[in-house]
């Protein structure tokens, strides 16, 4: 069963920690996964596999929320600096970078969460 507050903590932490890692692009992403992960599957507790699955939820929302958002701003600014084609090229383009940032912090926040359910015992 999926103890979706955990989940929710770790998402909120993903987020937060998300949005700060654009200071290091790639490793502060894989450091922002691994840190929803760990409390996803710390809170979640169960054992490895228990918070290996709340890790990757945690991840996959919180990386799905970031490239939703980045997105939006990459349209928005795309519209203003270059018209329709602007910002569509713009949008698109931020979202397939955001989207692969969104697979690697699912992927390691379900190491994360591994980690943190076995941690939790």
């Amino acid at each position: 069963m999926t103890d979706w507050r955990a989940v929710l903590y770790g998402f909120i932490t993903g987020v937060v920690v998300g949005l700060a890692a654009f200071a290091l692009p790639v490793v502060g992403h894989v450091g922002s996964g691994l840190v929803a992960g760990i409390v996803a599957g710390y809170l979640a507790g169960g054992g490895i596999l228990s918070g290996a699955w709340h890790g990757l939820l945690a991840g996959a929302l919180g990386g799905l929320v970031l490239a939703v958002l980045f997105t939006i701003a990459g349209t928005a600014l795309g519209l203003a600096v270059g018209g329709p084609v602007g910002g569509f090229l713009g949008g698109a383009g931020v979202f397939v970078v955001a989207v692969a940032i969104a697979v690697v912090a699912a992927l390691d926040s379900a190491l994360g969460g591994a980690v943190g359910g076995f941690v939790a015992g």
